[in-house]
Parts: structure tokens; sequence; C-alpha cells
């Protein structure tokens, strides 16, 4: 079948669709749990990781190269949930770490501002203005950290293959058209797309691995064989590329590791 990312802003129902989706396909959703399992690896409350989202700068400033870490165990943890299949993710990222797996399904879910300003409001309390302002305030924190990281707009609709309205179209409405957008052939997971992201998966967890000795690498993974793309002043450390080596070939299914000279990329490329 397929894996369906959703993207949301708060008080849209995007959970609550990402809910509906899960129940009629019978697939596993998850969110919040990708953090957790993160929040273990990097060695910080998971707290910590959610407050990103409003606080990217000053989080990753705390660390060197925090702003490499940080994305590494997120996209490892992400990654790995997602390569199970039949997932409903409606968590931060997924469709940024995703890009070029054509069984993905990337879903965006907007609503209106007067909708959402009162759901805040019967949820948190308060005046239509103080609503109002939260939310624009939140969703300019989430732009604004998707741009700070990824150099991408959230906003833009064609990061994803459907973009849903919920306003007219109810949540039930929303779900029965990703459960069907989803059983499009277009959408199904073929051996071949299966395998991107099985490699995917794998240059994730050895740049994960590798991210506390060499934060400024490039890992890219095909059929168990990894290539390390560095700069050239690695390749004058015989004893750093023996440990590169090493740390690369524990991860489960490597088969080989080969190091390169490269010009290092952003991971927005």
């Amino acid at each position: 079948m397929a894996i369906i990312t959703i993207s949301r802003g708060s008080y849209s129902k995007g959970r609550e669709v990402a809910e509906e989706v899960a129940r009629r396909l019978n697939y596993e959703c998850v969110a919040r749990e990708v953090f957790i399992n993160a929040s273990e690896q990097f060695n910080i409350p998971e707290i910590k990781f959610a407050r990103a989202i409003h606080d990217a700068p000053s989080v990753f400033e705390r660390f060197t190269y925090g702003r490499d870490k940080y994305l590494a165990y997120l996209r490892s943890a992400l990654l790995k949930r997602l390569q199970r299949d039949n997932v409903v993710y409606h968590g931060l990222a997924g469709h940024f770490f995703i890009k070029g797996i054509s069984h993905a399904l990337k879903v965006r879910i907007i609503a209106d501002m007067e909708e959402r300003v009162r759901t805040e409001i019967a949820r948190e309390g308060g005046s239509t203005q103080k609503a109002m302002h939260a939310l624009k305030k939140d969703d300019e924190d989430r732009r604004n950290w998707s741009l700070h990281l990824f150099g991408i707009d959230t906003a833009d609709p064609s990061l994803y293959d459907l973009v849903i309205h919920i306003g007219k179209m109810t949540v039930a409405d929303a779900g029965k058209l990703i459960c069907t957008a989803a059983r499009f052939e277009c959408f199904e997971t073929t051996f071949e797309s299966q395998k991107a992201m099985d490699d995917l998966v794998m240059a994730a967890e050895v740049k994960a691995a590798l991210i506390d000795l060499k934060p400024d690498i490039q890992v890219t993974a095909s059929d168990g064989n990894v290539i390390i793309g560095t700069r050239s002043t690695l390749m004058q450390e015989p004893h750093l590329i023996d440990e590169v080596k090493r740390i690369a070939a524990r991860i489960p299914g490597v088969k080989g590791v080969e190091l390169k000279v490269s010009h290092l990329v952003t991971w927005t490329d």
C-alpha cells in the first residue's frame, strides 16, 4: 500500500483526518512517538524536540553542529517508522525526508481561520483576538522552522500530492478522499520504491551513528553499499577513516563502506 504523510497547522483537524485515514485503511498512525525515539538517541528530553518547532535556532545553538545532530536523529527515527509501510504520519517534517519515494502520498490539510479560532477558544479559552494571535504566531513559527532548517515553505502547494480544505468538506470526507488516492496505482509500493526507502533508512542510520564523530559528512546508500562524502582533510587522517568505516559497518545490512571527497550539500538539496 502506501506511506501517507499529513501536514497541517494547529487546530486544522489534521490529526483527526490522520486518525480517520488510519482507521479506514487499518494503518498505523504515528506522530509524537517519533520524537520519543529521537529524543532517546539525542539524549535530550522529548519536550525540547517538540519545542524546537517554535524555537529552533536557540535549541540548535546549544550544541556543536546542533542543527545536524537534531536532524540526523529525527530523520533516522522517522524513516525507520515509515519503512514499515502502511503508516499515516501526521507529525513534523514527514514530507521533507521522503522526497523521491513514489509510494509516499503527501497531504496538506488547511482550514478556515474562523473555525480554527473557535476550536482554539473551545479548548484553551480566551478571547477571539487572543486566539487569532496565537494561531497566526504558531503558523508563522512553523513556517519559519521549515525555512530555517530546510529552506522550504510548508505553505507551498507543490510540496504535496493533495491539498484538502476542511470546511465544506468534513473530516470523514477528507478521509475517504485520501484513502481513495492511496489506492491509486501510482502510490503502490513496488520493489524499486521499497528499495529506495530501504536505502534512505540505511543512509540515515549511518549518518546518525557518525554524527558525533564526523558531523560534516554526506551519506548515501545503495544495495547495502554506503558511500560517505567528506572533505579532503579527513582523507589525511587514516585513523579517523578506519573509525568511520568501523562504525558504519556495524549498521545492520551494510555490506561495504567507501569514502569519497565531495562538495558537501545541505539538508535542503
